[in-house]
């Protein structure tokens, strides 16, 4: 039967189990608009292309397939940019597609036309344009591959008006993703002749441990060894946090007491770590101790991460085989740093004062949410207290973007989180800077009838930024800003708001938001001069081991 590179460009998406694809209709991808007709995929009508982005981020993220994302040619394509870079740096798989003009029209000068193939191949892993019909199965397979083969990322294809209308035979090619290889047995011994030896080992696991889906692993691992373990920002619940061996998330950039643990450990066991969210100089500025590197890729180079052992291939089965090698360890020397951070959660969690203190708006959102429920979570300064004082039980229950760390990812991604787990309570948790950088999306999330709570923490201005003037300065400047009436902005998109007037409606405010069957947004004035207070508390730490 007949059919044109749109059309089988659209079946091969479908054979690569594709069933969202976001994105903004334009001229130059009419015809593959039009080829998702009567498709079994779903096409989800975005109000802005890196709003589009995020979901694709968030939903590759979520499922370890990749997320799509679609747009026109020149400005729709750039702006997919953002969120496709956060996607790469992220490590979470995702294809981004754009329309482009004829292909008659890329050697001159022509009216929105830039060269898209070039522009997206510094942040992707792999950037393609699609130059003949006959190739189309070739690429988009090849583009999916690489998307989903560690470490994850995006991909970018570019479709030509003129190949997407074509006549072409032709089929999908069939899906064949690699399977990871096993360790080596001499970096397995020599991996647990190390750990064996050493007087007080840790473990730092990273986002690919959730990636490899290794989570279960790692824990059996770390009980069977007695190794305590730290989490990066991104791999939030790899190990439940009211697990003894949990120290919680490493990532401030300031001295903290997971720090205090890499400080006094002798032999660091890196678990599908990723240098790009916490770089080594922060937690090993000594680079003076053992280094065990278990992921599915070689080891990064870096003067600060001197790997000693390095065990590539299947993160689970390399942490299994290790167990059975390594001498367990006796006692559990770190276990006064957990025991520090527990009284350090819980200091300020019913604190009667307004505007409401950070300490006190995680504890809240963490007892109105069960422990599979998600939170997607924007950058800014409540990345930081979400990401040291948020327990989670569950792996990818905690979205935070911390390679690229893009603002703006929260209410996209919140969108495609409730789209992935419809059964699931999901928050989008906001700066006000972050939220109205993608605020149209709450039409998007109406439009869809999904029931997600958006949680501003509203101080009126760029308050990471601010608390980093003030640590390097000793004031700010330039961060200041006003907002719109958010309970009125909520209503005009056709969604309920909510203002928090004292601490204490905050609890009883969220939990009636969660039941709504609708968008909902939650307006929570926060008090961030306790950025300053934390900051001068890490700086006189004494470190309890």
């Amino acid at each position: 039967m007949a059919m044109n590179g749109a059309e089988l460009f659209i079946r091969c998406l479908l054979s690569e189990g594709v069933e969202y694809i976001f994105g903004l209709p334009g001229e130059e991808n009419l015809h593959l608009i039009e080829a998702l007709r009567g498709s079994p995929i779903t096409f989800v009508t975005c109000r802005h292309e890196q709003g589009a982005a995020f979901m694709a981020d968030v939903y590759g993220r979520l499922t370890g397939r990749p997320g799509v994302c679609l747009a026109t040619l020149g400005p729709g394509a750039t702006n997919l940019v953002t969120g496709v870079a956060d996607a790469n740096l992220d490590h979470a798989p995702l294809i981004a597609i754009a329309g482009q003009a004829a292909t008659s029209q890329l050697h001159k000068e022509s009216h929105q036309v830039l060269d898209l193939a070039a522009l997206f191949a510094p942040i992707t892993k792999y950037s393609a344009r699609i130059v003949t019909p006959a190739v189309i199965a070739e690429v988009t397979r090849k583009a999916f591959r690489l998307a989903q083969t560690e470490k994850k990322g995006a991909c970018f294809l570019e479709l030509p008006e003129d190949i997407a209308q074509h006549p072409v035979d032709g089929e999908p090619l069939p899906v064949h993703n690699p399977v990871l290889p096993e360790p080596q047995t001499n970096q397995l011994e020599k991996a647990a002749a190390l750990i064996s030896q050493a007087r007080h080992p840790m473990i730092l696991a990273g986002n690919g441990a959730i990636r490899d889906e290794a989570c279960q692993a790692l824990r059996r691992f770390a009980e069977q060894c007695n190794i305590p373990v730290a989490n990066t920002f991104m791999a939030k619940g790899v190990i439940p946090f009211r697990h003894p061996l949990a120290l919680g998330s490493a990532g401030l950039q300031a001295r903290d007491y997971v720090n205090c643990g890499f400080g006094q450990a002798d032999c660091i066991i890196c678990v599908g770590y990723d240098l790009v969210e916490y770089h080594p100089y922060l937690w090993h500025p000594s680079g003076d101790r053992v280094i065990i590197d278990i992921d599915s890729t070689p080891p990064e180079t870096d003067s600060h991460y001197p790997v000693a052992a390095a065990l590539m291939g299947d993160i689970a089965v390399s942490l299994d085989r290790l167990a059975g090698l390594v001498t367990p360890h006796p006692g559990q020397f770190m276990r006064p740093l957990r025991e520090a951070l527990l009284d350090a959660m819980a200091a300020h969690a019913a604190d009667p004062s307004f505007p409401v203190k950070p300490q006190r708006l995680v504890h809240e959102l963490r007892k109105a949410l069960a422990p599979d429920d998600l939170v997607i979570c924007d950058v800014g300064a409540h990345k930081l207290w979400m990401a040291r004082m948020f327990p989670c039980e569950l792996p990818n229950t905690c979205l935070i973007s911390n390679g690229f760390a893009s603002m703006g990812i929260a209410l996209p991604g919140a969108i495609a989180a409730k789209l992935v787990r419809p059964q699931r309570a999901v928050v989008a948790v906001t700066g006000d800077g972050g939220f109205l950088m993608n605020v149209q999306e709450l039409e998007t999330a109406r439009r869809l009838g999904l029931a997600l709570v958006v949680l501003i923490w509203n101080d009126g201005g760029y308050g990471l930024i601010e608390w980093k003037q003030e640590n390097a300065f000793g004031h700010s400047s330039h961060v200041r800003f006003t907002n719109p009436d958010f309970v009125q902005l909520a209503a005009a998109f056709g969604a309920k708001g909510y203002r928090i007037g004292q601490p204490e409606e905050l609890q009883p405010v969220l939990r009636e938001a969660l039941a709504q069957p609708m968008v909902t947004l939650i307006d929570c004035p926060v008090d961030y001069r306790e950025n300053r207070r934390l900051t001068e508390e890490l700086r006189a730490l004494i470190c309890p081991i």
